[in-house]
């Protein structure tokens, strides 16, 4: 499975959006927080705006909102709107897909792998990733600080015994 940078960027700029959804933000300030080409992430919030999942308001205190709540926004909403089909064989949907002879059993195994991710995708809102990212830095912050604490009582045992 393929993932592009079209739906990597189009989730975290939702992300951003979902973060402070009290306030529309710019794609430039998308851009630049998350890391993204600003010209890339233009045509990709377009995109996601032909989908409904962010609405625009242009002026000086325009930019993009989130179009549906982050509870009810998931990975694979993101990924459709942007890529179409979740897997592909050669550009073509699984769908229809057959082969003869032995290898009849094979297309039945693409759609469970397709079957297997969307699931995966669909059971993950924005509003669990916000949650998963904030446990994540929390968690993050104390291993580092537990880590720093290590280092330092290392670094006075060795003067210690020196």
């Amino acid at each position: 499975m393929h993932i592009s940078a079209k739906a990597d960027y189009a989730m975290r700029a939702l992300l951003e959006l979902a973060r402070e959804p009290s306030r529309p933000l710019t794609c430039e300030a998308i851009a630049s927080s998350q890391e993204i080409p600003f010209r890339f992430l233009k045509s990709v919030v377009g995109e996601l705006r032909r989908a409904g999942l962010v609405r625009s308001q242009r002026g000086c205190e325009g930019g993009y909102w989130l179009g549906r709540s982050a509870e009810e926004i998931t990975l694979l909403d993101v990924t459709r709107a942007v890529d179409g089909e979740l897997i592909t064989l050669r550009g073509e949907p699984l769908a229809g897909l057959d082969y003869p002879g032995p290898a009849a059993g094979l297309p039945d195994v693409w759609r469970e792998v397709e079957a297997g991710a969307a699931a995966v995708l669909g059971g993950v809102t924005l509003t669990s990733l916000l949650a998963r990212g904030a446990a994540g830095a929390t968690g993050a912050t104390r291993a580092t600080g537990a880590m720093g604490a290590m280092g330092a009582a290392e670094g006075l045992a060795r003067r210690g015994a020196a």
